[in-house]
């Protein structure tokens, strides 16, 4: 089969797919993105695309991200044309993302040909980011961006012939009528790669010797420290953790920027508010800020954890939490509703309130203090996992099934019976 995969951040949610179809051969793989240097992914050819046009940072609010999104969606089309054109490529499928408009035009090009795209989140007043946090209380006008935010997957809706959603609660946020369109499937996880290793060490700048699964390791991640990953929350937590537990060290996982929502003011972000709220509390010398770590020291500090902590408000499932998951962490997270998808409370881990600081603190201190009490958690998790969201046997044969009813059976995707496996990409992050 010949197959466009369209995503600005090569490879995002097709990490695994791609792998996999590039692995089996017999498939003419193109990858259009934004991203530079694109990825090497063997089998698959790259080219980069510039958006024909960006909104300037003053731009009228409620036209503003449809405007950027046109713009990417232009510039992606015509990326697209010059395949056709110039190369002589035209595909049997496009799969590509939704949310950034690469996909708006694709039909203009190829009317025949099909376009499956991945729908990962509908903005709401209610249910979601938006007015979750009583400290932050939405504005009057937030209604207003809303509804204008929400006119590229309306757009979408007609430029796609399927669509693609990872979790039910994410194609709850979608209005009905959205749903005949969708099949619900998670990315996968390749749970034969992700396991626990009783072995594990890591080297810290700051330690004599490597750390093992016989230290006292507690850790959080995020992309990004802000809000909607719960740092803050996690931050104030800290102290009792940390003074409960005089020997227990923490490593935080996670850049300084901002994915979702509002910036901090504090000019060193919020990780430098934070530190300022709380830092007398805190002992530094057990607290590890690693920043962004390629995938493979992110799967080994995941391996050391004894309790890790996952916080998010209503939004977007993080991989890392199902990755956590598959190398059979015991999990503290937050008590939300795309969490709740995922995670039994005292069955696959542990949920407390999202805003109890004194809760949040108290039952990771139980899980440090009594591991062994709480390890049926992690073996647990890490079966839910394979069951439900394993890569090569739950999501491949759904996806690829999927795929095939949108071509003619000549160019459909055949799944062998041996299934071949292919190496983890390091991707930005291990979380969205």
């Amino acid at each position: 089969m010949k197959i466009l995969f369209v995503h600005q951040n090569m490879p995002g949610q097709y990490r695994e797919l791609i792998q996999w179809l590039a692995a089996q051969g017999g498939h003419e793989l193109v990858f259009l993105t934004q991203r530079t240097p694109a990825p090497e992914i063997p089998g698959v050819t790259s080219v980069v695309y510039r958006a024909h046009h960006t909104p300037a940072a003053d731009a009228y609010g409620l036209s503003k991200v449809w405007e950027e999104a046109a713009g990417a969606g232009f510039g992606a089309a015509m990326a697209a044309r010059r395949l056709d054109r110039d190369e002589g490529f035209r595909p049997d499928l496009v799969l590509g993302h939704t949310g950034w408009g690469e996909l708006l035009f694709f039909k203009d090009i190829w009317p025949d040909v099909p376009v499956l795209g991945f729908f990962e989140y509908f903005y709401r007043m209610k249910g979601g980011l938006v007015g979750f946090d009583p400290a932050d209380p939405p504005s009057d006008h937030a209604p207003f961006l809303m509804r204008a935010r929400n006119t590229v997957p309306y757009a979408n809706f007609d430029a796609v012939d399927l669509g693609q959603v990872p979790t039910e609660w994410q194609k709850g946020t979608f209005p009905a009528h959205f749903h005949s369109k969708f099949y619900t499937c998670h990315d996968g996880i390749r749970t034969d790669l992700l396991r626990p290793d009783p072995e594990v060490t890591l080297g810290l700048s700051r330690l004599e010797r490597p750390v093992t699964r016989q230290d006292e390791v507690f850790t959080y991640m995020a992309r990004n420290l802000e809000h909607s990953r719960g740092f803050h929350i996690f931050m104030r937590a800290l102290p009792k953790i940390l003074s409960a537990r005089p020997n227990a060290r923490v490593l935080v996982l996670g850049g300084n920027e901002v994915s979702y929502g509002s910036p901090s003011k504090h000019p060193g972000g919020l990780r430098g508010e934070m530190e300022a709220e709380v830092g007398a509390e805190i002992d530094w010398d057990r607290v590890h800020f690693l920043g962004r770590v390629p995938y493979s020291d992110f799967c080994k500090v995941v391996q050391l954890s004894r309790c890790h902590i996952y916080l998010t408000m209503p939004f977007v499932l993080s991989w890392s939490l199902l990755e956590a998951m598959a190398m059979q962490a015991t999990v503290v997270s937050s008590d939300v509703a795309p969490v709740r998808e995922v995670v039994t409370h005292g069955e696959t881990g542990m949920l407390v309130d999202f805003f109890d600081v004194d809760r949040l603190a108290a039952q990771v201190i139980e899980v440090l203090t009594d591991p062994g009490g709480f390890a049926h958690l992690g073996r647990a998790a890490r079966a839910h996992v394979v069951e439900k969201y394993d890569f090569l046997s739950r999501c491949l044969p759904e996806h690829v099934a999927r795929m095939n009813s949108l071509v003619p059976a000549a160019r459909r995707i055949v799944l062998p019976d041996q299934k071949v496996g292919a190496g983890l990409i390091p991707p930005d992050s291990a979380s969205r």
